[in-house]
């Protein structure tokens, strides 16, 4: 368990960071999720790991969430943190990080059932399936909510550069 940890713990983190907008959930949500797949190591029936801990974070997430009640507006910290590998002059490395926050900003506008969507697949990297399945819905529905997010994100996209001329 200790390896899983090891190689597993950024990018739950890093999904449950955004999922919650709120470090110290995140950080609570991840022990959660380890805590949890500790206990249900049995229930692990040889699938894919990280779509495995993902949904538990998932789960966990969900659980908060019903727990919580309440909403809480996302951060566009996940977008802040990512850094640029070093061969990139200053001044781009500076606008990938706007860039990058802008999308942010974006992603999190979206309802949350396409925000998951587009963290699964296209951040997490998840395949179709895996994605619906820890968003525990149907591969067709989990097709809609990415189109219908991506279609969202083109629009904002458009109005922020004809904003610019």
């Amino acid at each position: 368990m200790d390896e899983l940890y090891k190689q597993y713990m950024q990018d739950v983190h890093r999904y449950l960071l955004y999922l919650t907008g709120d470090h110290y959930a995140a950080e609570d949500l991840l022990q959660e999720t380890f805590y949890r797949a500790y206990l249900y190591l049995e229930s692990y029936d040889g699938e894919k790991v990280k779509p495995w801990l993902l949904r538990v974070a998932h789960n966990a997430f969900v659980d908060y969430k019903r727990k919580e009640r309440r909403s809480k507006p996302f951060a566009s910290i996940f977008f802040r943190n990512i850094r640029a590998p070093a061969k990139h002059s200053p001044e781009s490395v500076l606008l990938r990080i706007e860039e990058l926050g802008e999308l942010g900003l974006a992603v999190a506008s979206l309802p949350e059932n396409q925000r998951q969507a587009v963290l699964l697949y296209d951040y997490q990297g998840l395949s179709y399936q895996e994605a619906a399945d820890i968003m525990d819905i149907g591969l067709a529905y989990f097709k809609v909510l990415l189109f219908r997010a991506r279609q969202q994100l083109r629009k904002l996209r458009e109005r922020g550069e004809d904003d610019e001329r």
